[in-house]
């Protein structure tokens, strides 16, 4: 094997810094997003189809560029917000205009799913519109957030992975599996890096699960 542990643990650890950074900017993104997306509706909280289509329209925007290629469309903002394209933080911004618009689009499905008697119950006890968001929909929706959030996060492990394979991100199990388990051969590293990006999905997919349940029972 042409690598040794140390470049592994290396290679995991730019993989979970990536992860992590463009899971909380997209959160930061895609919260608000989806919640307006929700309320801004036809016969919702606070309708404005302008503000709705117009939101709508972007995320849809987003949406439907493939990961590779909006990588590679954004360079000149990455340069622009991190002063270079290669790198772990560099990989981080175009991971945020991938998962952002995705996000937003699970939460807002997941707050849809909220019975409309909730909404109904809150309204009849005065409740404003921002208070019937946080204190009577989201609470409701946590369940089904979590379960979002777990499906965002298995999204960002994979293309965190594609970024560094395709040299966007210049880091992480990705970038280590095409150097060396690809490009030189190394079937050993190959099977190592996807072991433990198997391992981790798993290990996410599981914890959301048993998290969204815990809160449902509740």
């Amino acid at each position: 094997m042409l690598v040794d542990q140390e470049q592994i643990i290396e290679a995991l650890i730019e993989t979970i810094q990536m992860v992590a950074f463009s899971l909380l900017f997209s959160a930061l993104l895609g919260l608000p997003l989806g919640i307006l997306l929700v309320v801004t509706r036809k016969g919702h909280l606070l309708e404005n189809l302008p503000v709705f289509n117009v939101l709508n329209g972007i995320i849809n925007v987003f949406r439907s560029i493939p990961f590779i290629i909006l990588m590679v469309a954004i360079i000149p903002v990455t340069r622009l917000i991190v002063g270079t394209s290669i790198g772990t933080a560099a990989a981080v911004v175009p991971l945020v205009f991938y998962a952002g618009p995705y996000i937003a689009r699970l939460i807002e499905n997941s707050l849809l799913e909220v019975e409309p008697g909730v909404i109904e119950a809150a309204e009849s006890m005065g409740a404003t519109p921002w208070q019937i968001v946080f204190k009577f929909l989201i609470p409701e929706a946590l369940s089904s957030l979590v379960l979002a959030f777990t499906i965002a996060t298995v999204g960002l492990v994979g293309a965190s992975a594609m970024a560094g394979a395709v040299g966007g991100g210049g880091g992480g199990l990705g970038d280590l599996a095409i150097t060396y388990g690809y490009q030189r051969f190394d079937t050993a590293v190959m099977l190592i890096t996807v072991g433990i990006l198997v391992i981790i999905v798993q290990g996410l997919q599981t914890l959301g699960n048993i998290t969204s349940k815990k809160i449902r029972r509740r």
